[in-house]
């Protein structure tokens, strides 16, 4: 018998996510949209993608997510982390990678359109409207 304590917890799960932004005309606004459980504020993120680099896998979700594409940074602005909460499972902490995505195209029709709200929002009301402090410091000092 051993007095080592059980582990109960599992390892953060690594994830990526995008901060889709453009230039509007009182500065940067930023793209979020609402989480499909909780109707939250978020960033277009998932998981890493095989034979995708980090920053493409964001890509990818902020086209499927929030129907967007740009050009999106090769390096992460920084990282975030925050408890992934589903109904049907066990709570488990993630960090996620997050990506710049400066916008091009917006697109009328997306693959989650039906399950999100896109919206954008100038910086300071978008880093207000997320509920994951790193993130919100995240977007507040975001200077593309």
């Amino acid at each position: 018998m051993t007095d080592a304590p059980l582990r109960t917890e599992r390892a953060e799960r690594r994830q990526v996510a995008a901060l889709p932004w453009r230039r509007g005309a009182d500065g940067i606004e930023v793209l979020l949209v609402t989480s499909r459980e909780t109707r939250r504020w978020v960033t277009p993120k998932g998981g890493r993608m095989p034979g995708k680099t980090d920053a493409e896998a964001a890509a990818q979700e902020a086209l499927e997510e929030a129907g967007v594409e740009g050009v999106v940074g090769p390096e992460p602005v920084g990282t975030f982390r925050y408890l992934k909460v589903l109904k049907r499972r066990a709570p488990r902490w993630c960090v996620v990678a997050l990506y710049g995505l400066e916008v091009r195209a917006e697109h009328a029709g997306w693959q989650e359109q039906g399950q999100r709200e896109r919206r954008w929002m100038p910086r300071e009301e978008a880093a207000a409207s997320v509920d994951e402090p790193d993130l919100k410091a995240l977007i507040a000092a975001f200077e593309p």
